[in-house]
């Protein structure tokens, strides 16, 4: 079964965001990497990869742009056996394909305008539990 895996917040200060989440919810911090044209920080909750990200001072990429100016909720990942048959699929929706080509995950812009992204099954392991 097709499962949502991850969640990302676009944000302005990773640093405070990140004590926040840490200290008034308990998320774990899982890894911290830069990516194209932004931080990542994966924390976890214990079941869900939850990520803030911080783009690039001036970045005008369309994957930074997906879901407006500003702190939000960037998108959500859901997790698939299969990334072009389900690309196939988006397409047959009419969804907008918002990554650049050949790059996974697959980012798309979803009916009613949510930015969604298609990853591999394993992309994001679920952490053991305590």
């Amino acid at each position: 079964m097709n499962r949502i895996v991850h969640l990302a917040l676009k944000v302005e200060d990773l640093e405070k965001t990140t004590e926040f989440y840490q200290k008034v919810f308990g998320f774990r911090e899982v890894e911290t990497r830069k990516t194209r044209d932004h931080l990542s920080r994966h924390l976890t909750d214990g079941a869900l990869d939850f990520t803030l990200i911080k783009y690039d001072e001036g970045t005008e990429s369309e994957e930074s742009k997906a879901s407006g100016e500003g702190p939000c909720i960037h998108h959500f990942a859901i997790e698939v056996d299969d990334i072009e048959k389900h690309a196939a699929q988006l397409k047959q929706y009419g969804c907008e394909i918002v990554s650049d080509p050949g790059v996974i995950p697959v980012k798309f812009r979803a009916p009613g305008g949510t930015v969604a992204e298609l990853v591999p099954k394993g992309r994001y392991k679920q952490p053991a539990q305590k």
